[in-house]
């Protein structure tokens, strides 16, 4: 009998983290601001307060009534950048260590990120 070969996958780092306060590169949103509220990190997508606003069919249940409801859908990763807490504009994200504890910070400002 035959085995199946498993594979650990690699959870990429990515540079957003729910809560974060994003702003949107590319699309219909483009420009929109807003603030991270779930990060699916094995697909590079994250679910953004506000942003791609899509319409979805909900069937009825014995508890909750049916019909069309809006929500927000996931948006890739490379299309958001973390808005700078000091100037508010858009801004790369760096890592380093400070007292031995690792940090993001932005490069704009050198602020660090919690």
């Amino acid at each position: 009998m035959a085995t199946k070969n498993t594979v650990k996958r690699f959870t990429p780092k990515l540079h957003i983290r729910k809560g974060d306060k994003v702003v949107v590169n590319s699309g219909d949103d483009k420009g929109k601001q807003g603030e991270v509220l779930q990060v699916f990190p094995d697909k590079n997508r994250a679910i953004v307060q506000g942003i791609r606003i899509v319409k979805k069919h909900i069937k009825a249940t014995q508890t909750e009534s049916g019909g069309i409801q809006e929500m927000e859908a996931s948006i890739h990763i490379s299309n958001l950048s973390h808005i700078d807490p000091k100037s508010g504009d858009a801004t790369r994200i760096g890592r380093r260590e400070e007292n031995g504890v690792r940090v993001r910070f932005s490069k704009k400002s050198g602020n660090v990120i919690k």
